[in-house]
This record gives C-alpha cells, structure tokens and sequence, in this order.
C-alpha cells in the first residue's frame, strides 16, 4: 500500500519534476499522473520513482500519486525549481498528529535571494507572497540583497539573527584561541549544536517577531529565510510546524531535506573566499554547511528542558498562546 507520508517531489533547475514514493510491500503498482494532465512521465528503473518533463515552468503543477488499491495522495513539490537558490521549499503538505493537513502554498523557506534569474523572479510572483522574514544579519541584507519582484511586492521584515551566521564561530575561536584561529571538524561541530540551543534561548524575542509578523497579516503567504535557508530558517520552520501540530519526527524529516538540496561542496570555496579561509581545511569547516539532526535536536531539548512542552514555550516564551495558536491553525491546516 502507499505510505502517503512517503510521497515527495521536487522540481529541478530546469524544470523537470521528480515525483518518489515508498509503499509497504515491494510489490505496490503505483501511478503518477499531473492533476492537470500534460507532461511526459518516465518510470525510473528501480521503480518507486518517476520524472515528469514537458510541464510549463511558470507556475506550480500538483500530481496524483495512485496505487492499485485507490489510495491517493494529491501534492505538489517541496523544493521549486529556482536557479539562484538551490533550497527553496514549501514546507505545507504535513499531517497533523490529529489527521489535519498543512496547505500546500502557504508556508516557503529558502536561502538568500540575492542571485535570482529573471525566470526564478516570474516563478516567485506566482507565489503571491505577503511577507518575507529574512533572518540574515543586517550586513548581509545589505551586502546581498534579495531580487523580488516588482509587482504586487511582499512585506519584508528584517529579524537579524546572528548566532548561526557564519562569521560568528571565527569570532568566537580567536577568542577562545587568545587570538589564533585554531579549529577542527569536532569543533565547528559542537559549535553549530551550541548555536540551535542559542536559537531557543537567545532569539525568543526574534522568533516571537516572526510569529507577530505572520499573524499581523491577514492569511498571510510567507517565507523565511537566511543566507543558506539551513539554521536560523531551520529553526523557524520547526517551530511553525511544531505550532500547527506536525509530529516531531516529521518536523525533523522536513529539517534534514536541506541535506538533499544544499551541497556543502558546491559551497564551500565560496564561504572560504568570504571569511578569507582559503588557508584551513575544509573538513574542517563542513560542519558549518552541513545539516545535522543533533542540531536542531539541541534546540528542541532545551526548549523541553527548559519548559516542558513546546505549547508552553510557545507561550511563555514566545507569546503565542491558545488564541494564537488557534488563529494559526484556522489559517494553515486543511
């Protein structure tokens, strides 16, 4: 039978979709279909997998994901198609452990969005966003600003957060080193999960901005994010689906997604160029790039450490309590 949780898609650079799927028995015949029909659908040879070409890149297309037994699962993709940044994603489409749905269409995470095409900016336009929450240091807003389009433009709020930029752990190892940056793979490691449990104590004021921001406007469409969209963007993610009553595995399923579209590797001179690291090994520095389950991980223990329940935390330390969270899932889940 299809595992409805299992189906996940995402479309590539040049516009081809990816559409894979896992059932409880090897022997499932399942069907993949766009809802809209058109496109070219191609079987991968292992056989839980599909690609589909030939579909219009100027707006989003949803499939309908079938098995033999008339079980059904309608999504559309998690990771669009953007040239200029590799891990856009809408982060709907979950279930709720009380059997609601996350809408498709509503919720967006993404890296920066200073080296978007003329393509990627016709395809954002379609998203009819309303705001964007960059949490990106202001020298980054600045050094890099977001390409967006110019009609019908979304609110952007500024919500700095500086734990979990890069250039924080140098400054804090040539402290540590009287001075001389000297550090390892272990190190920046320990560094990055220290930097989730700073997210949950240190920027509640932030992330309580954010959720400020989203309810101030009226059944908003949004999207967060920082430069790479992995930590600062991660950590915020989590804490929407955790407010909307997505399951804790499946927030940490969606968390380690950016694994799958982010490559440290393709980033990695660029960040040795930007903080004048060209020297220091690059083993050294991957945790930085990486995605980590232990991170976020830290962040969610101190949050129970701490207070107990995330609905407590989203409280006490967020403000958002029972009319919020209310509103909240009135607006997101279906």
């Amino acid at each position: 039978m299809l595992i409805s949780d299992a189906v996940h898609i995402w479309r590539d650079a040049e516009g081809d979709y990816h559409v894979e799927w896992d059932a409880s028995h090897p022997d499932t015949q399942v069907s993949v279909h766009p809802a809209e029909g058109g496109g070219e659908v191609s079987p991968r040879a292992e056989g839980r997998g599909a690609r589909i070409s030939g579909l219009p890149h100027g707006n989003r297309h949803f499939f309908i994901v079938r098995d033999q037994h008339g079980n059904e699962v309608l999504a559309t993709e998690r990771k669009l198609g953007l040239q200029g940044t590799p891990n856009f994603r809408d982060f709907g489409g979950y279930n709720t452990a009380d059997g609601k749905q996350v809408k498709w269409g509503y919720l967006f995470r993404s890296g920066q969005l200073s080296e978007l095409s003329d393509r990627d900016i016709d395809l954002l336009a379609t998203l009819e966003l309303d705001l964007i929450c960059d949490f990106r240091r202001e020298e980054e807003q600045v050094s890099d600003p977001s390409r967006l389009p110019q009609s019908r433009a979304p609110k952007v709020a500024s919500l700095p957060i500086i734990p979990g930029s890069n250039s924080r752990f140098f400054e804090e190892a040539a402290k540590q080193g009287e001075g001389q940056v000297n550090f390892n793979r272990q190190a920046m490691f320990d560094f990055m999960v220290e930097i989730n449990r700073d997210f949950a104590e240190g920027q509640r004021d932030t992330y309580a901005r954010m959720f400020r921001e989203i309810l101030d406007l009226e059944d908003a469409r949004f999207l967060v994010h920082c430069a790479a969209g992995k930590d600062r963007t991660g950590f915020a993610a989590a804490l929407v689906l955790l407010a909307l009553g997505v399951p804790r595995e499946i927030v940490m399923r969606d968390y380690m997604l950016t694994g799958r579209f982010f490559s440290p590797e393709t980033q990695m001179q660029r960040l040795q160029r930007k903080y004048g690291m060209e020297h220091v090994d690059a083993d050294a520095v991957r945790p930085m790039l990486e995605v980590h389950e232990d991170y976020l991980a830290r962040g969610l223990a101190s949050i129970e450490e701490n207070y107990g329940s995330i609905e407590r935390y989203l409280q006490e330390a967020l403000r958002v309590g029972k009319p919020e969270l209310a509103e909240l899932r009135a607006r997101y889940l279906g």
